[in-house]
């Protein structure tokens, strides 16, 4: 019988672990597993490579203290081939399988390998081609003249400035219009640079340089 690892991972705080844990303890039983322990990761992405509980697993992996980690789908570990590979690889240099639920596959054959190498590059060419087109789209908006980025706020800097000349807080002012206090700053220096003589000016904007 063989000794099992569970392994789950959401995106985002507000998803649930829970949905995946019942489909694989399910899956497991039917299947004869004996589940030893459960390795989960809360709101965090599959791009990022250190993970609280994929780095216990693969620890426990070096222990061999299972024979098969088992997850919902392969994107679960990883959102790239190349860290996904990596992880196969080191799961199987401790002769450790993997077995995807989704997939319906599992790394005990060849065959099972290489078909989650090609799903791999897929998924990775799905996403430099979504980038291409960001790419793309950008450049055409380049060479239409329209505007790139963040469109500016539409507050007016003077009332800004007025309200915290007037002596409202800087936090105050900030959550009034919106804004951050870094941006009131900016403002209230841009209204009083406004209203000095050129000489003044020029020497404010020298004090806030150094």
């Amino acid at each position: 019988m063989k000794r099992v690892a569970l392994y789950c991972r959401v995106s985002t705080p507000d998803q649930h672990l829970e949905n995946q844990l019942i489909q694989l303890r399910e899956l497991a039983g039917k299947r004869g597993y004996t589940i030893v322990n459960e390795y989960t990761d809360k709101g965090i992405s599959g791009t990022k490579a250190r993970r609280p509980g994929l780095d216990a697993l693969m620890a426990d992996a070096r222990r061999r203290k299972f024979d098969l980690v088992f997850v919902a789908a392969f994107d679960r570990i990883a959102r790239s081939t190349r860290h996904f590979l990596q992880v196969l690889d080191e799961l199987e240099s401790f002769g450790i399988e993997f077995a995807s639920a989704r997939e319906a596959i599992d790394t005990s054959g060849p065959m099972g390998r290489l078909f989650l190498t090609l799903i791999g590059a897929i998924s990775a060419l799905e996403r430099d081609i979504c980038r291409d087109r960001i790419r793309q789209g950008m450049a055409r908006r380049r060479l239409m003249g329209l505007p790139m980025g963040r469109q500016p706020l539409a507050i007016s800097h003077a009332a800004v400035a007025a309200d915290r000349l007037s002596g409202m807080s800087l936090t105050e002012t900030a959550k009034r219009h919106g804004i951050s206090r870094a941006t009131v700053v900016r403002f209230v220096r841009e209204a009083k640079l406004k209203g000095l003589p050129q000489h003044e000016a020029n020497q404010q904007l020298v004090e806030c340089a150094a």
